[in-house]
């Protein structure tokens, strides 16, 4: 929707950057005011509402009274425009004509208005009034004029954003460790399993074990006693 009879400009999509953000419209249209008698051109300012929502506020309910109240006073001001018309036209005309178009016109928009409530009665019987509002208005600028409305909008103005980095993020390798252990079906060579079972690269080798204490001499029981004592007097 255009405002005072104006048009967009071509490419019209791209609205520039934000120099600045308010939490009203006025605020924003009075810094516009100030861009503009600051010298930047205006073809380059837009107003972008962000949050933007509908409130429909209802101010009362219909009826055939009430409609035909707000179609009287429609008619009254048509009966006038029309009352004005034949005046002008014919300066000599008698008051009773100029009484008789008016109550015309009122009757005129009594009806109609009658008429049209009874189409919309069924699906709305109420009266209201909405608009759109935004939480707030941003302030942008082209890039060809971002500077000079930084200078003139001073504290208000929005801080440039930060510069993007170029620089690659860094990867970094997989940390060392055990090996992967082989997956289910997978063949595992010899050689694999022996260094497994040596452990990490690095590691420290075993220590030897320590040789085994010689057991002590066995006693010999009574009924061995007597068959080696029997075997010697044979």
């Amino acid at each position: 929707m255009t405002m005072m009879g104006g048009r967009f400009p071509q490419g019209s999509e791209e609205v520039g950057q934000t120099v600045a953000s308010f939490p009203t419209y006025d605020a924003a249209q009075k810094a516009v005011s100030s861009l503009i008698a600051g010298e930047v051109p205006a073809r380059d300012i837009a107003i972008v509402g962000q949050g933007l929502r509908s409130i429909e506020k209802v101010t009362g309910r219909l009826g055939y009274a009430s409609a035909a109240r707000s179609g009287a006073i429609n008619g009254l001001l048509l009966g006038l425009l029309f009352s004005a018309i034949l005046v002008i036209g014919s300066p000599t005309v008698p008051i009773q004509a100029f009484v008789g178009v008016l109550f015309v016109g009122i009757a005129i928009g009594m009806l109609l208005s009658i008429i049209t409530y009874s189409f919309v009665r069924r699906r709305r019987d109420y009266a209201s009034v909405m608009q759109v509002v935004a939480d707030h208005y941003e302030v942008t600028v082209a890039a060809t004029s971002i500077h000079r409305a930084r200078q003139v909008l001073g504290p208000q103005a929005a801080p440039d954003p930060p510069a993007q980095s170029s620089t690659p993020p860094v990867v970094l390798g997989a940390p060392e460790g055990d090996p992967e252990p082989p997956r289910y079906g997978e063949r595992v060579s010899p050689a694999s399993t022996a260094a497994a079972d040596d452990g990490p690269a690095g590691a420290a080798p075993a220590a030897p074990a320590a040789p085994a204490a010689p057991a002590a001499p066995r006693e010999p029981s009574e009924g061995e006693a007597a068959g080696s004592e029997a075997g010697s007097d044979r």
